[in-house]
């Protein structure tokens, strides 16, 4: 009886732990179009977030419109234009200004105004 009460709590779990981390398919940009505010970044989804002060624009013809605020910096404003699409279901956005590299950036979240991507190395969190 143990064994199967151990048994279905590690079931449990793996399905929960499964269902959390469920991708979110995008069709097209549509979900995403308009104002992001980009307000953190981790490594891992549950470990600490590091404080972002970006505004993410996400244009129609593939422009993704950066702001990024840099209060330690030489420069108070960052703005930068980088291209992007949606295909396979996730966004794929240019990784450096002037390059060619793209960048896969899964959905894990889109809900309730807020979005958290996955993207090669780090974790981005997002609101409206």
């Amino acid at each position: 009886m143990r064994k199967l009460t151990q048994a279905l709590i590690v079931g449990g779990a793996l399905l929960f732990s499964a269902t959390a981390n469920a991708e979110v398919k995008l069709e097209d940009d549509s979900q995403i179009l308009g104002k992001w505010n980009l307000y953190a970044e981790a490594i891992a989804l549950h470990k600490e977030k590091v404080e972002l002060f970006s505004v993410w624009e996400f244009k129609k013809g593939g422009v993704l419109h950066t702001v990024s605020n840099d209060r330690f910096g030489r420069t108070k404003n960052l703005k930068i234009d980088l291209k992007y699409a949606v295909e396979d279901g996730v966004i794929k956005k240019q990784k450096t200004p002037g390059r060619s590299k793209m960048e896969d950036c899964k959905v894990i979240k889109l809900e309730d105004g807020k979005m958290t991507l996955k993207c090669t190395f780090v974790y981005l969190f997002l609101k409206r």
